[in-house]
């Protein structure tokens, strides 16, 4: 647990983001706690336990599984956690309220990235003649922000959003090919059909999720996680895009660093020529 929390990662984000690998017994307890979220945290495991209607040593792996010590460990941080939130839901207006959730959101999100994974990333996204970036729906917009960002910089991708051409471009990959595959849960079967497909033709696939365990992962070589919880119902929010532009501009930024001067000198030059369509 040391890593998780060093790094500060929240307790019901880690739940969020292991919860496409929970057993049934698992999503038993992790559904008592979101609905209990209080009360859990005056629960003895055994208790814990007769609520969720599963085994103590099950209820045990559960926290050990997400890198707690044991369910002492869990509380522990989850009563931090409930502590702050308790005071953010006070506020009192819902313009301070949506304030609030993009800036812990983007805090959160910062908690999760990982630096190892990201300067891999970088490297191979630089190193890289062929990029494509696949992404559908609000995930989409988010691609072709990416595409502005690089092209800002002189590095050149395609980006794709129709699922069909995404499938004829995945079949003409090969071991040159990144594909950046955007996708909130990672469970979006357009994308998830597409990368199987790039990866059988040995393309390096990078994940921008919110899971670290989903269909999408399994083909990925390298995972950037944001956080950011959506109801079915919410879809596609603002807070959900925000996470993803976060991502995006640190692997925009890490490459601009580096190749520092080209990038300056493409800007410079962009800037130069779209002078003339300002007033």
């Amino acid at each position: 647990m040391e890593k998780n929390r060093l790094n500060g990662v929240k307790p019901s984000i880690l739940m969020e983001q292991n919860k496409p690998g929970f057993t049934k017994s698992e999503n038993k307890i992790y559904q008592y706690i979101q609905a209990n979220s209080q009360q859990v945290l005056y629960h003895s495991l055994t208790e814990l336990s007769e609520a969720s209607g599963v085994a103590e040593a099950t209820v045990l792996r559960f926290f050990r599984k997400l890198g707690f010590k044991g369910f002492q460990d869990f509380k522990f941080l989850f009563a931090q956690e409930l502590s702050v939130q308790g005071k953010d839901d006070n506020e009192a207006t819902y313009v301070e309220k949506i304030k609030n959730n993009m800036v812990r959101a983007i805090e959160d999100s910062y908690d999760l990235v990982d630096p190892d994974v990201l300067q891999q990333c970088i490297s191979t996204i630089h190193e890289a003649n062929d990029v494509v970036v696949f992404g559908v729906g609000s995930s989409g917009i988010a691609a072709q922000d990416m595409q502005t960002r690089l092209m800002r910089i002189g590095k050149h991708v395609d980006v794709i959003t129709d699922p069909h051409f995404q499938v004829m471009r995945a079949s003409t990959m090969n071991e040159n090919t990144v594909v950046i595959a955007i996708s909130l849960t990672g469970s979006t079967k357009d994308i998830v059909d597409s990368v199987a497909i790039a990866k059988e033709n040995n393309a390096q696939v990078i994940a921008l999720t919110n899971y670290i365990r989903s269909p999408l992962t399994k083909f990925a070589d390298h995972v950037l996680l944001s956080s950011s919880k959506e109801s079915p119902l919410d879809s596609g929010s603002l807070v959900a895009k925000i996470t993803q532009l976060f991502l995006i501009d640190l692997i925009c930024t890490g490459l601009t660093i580096k190749n520092y001067e080209y990038a300056e000198k493409v800007k410079m030059g962009i800037t130069k020529n779209t002078a003339s369509k300002l007033y």
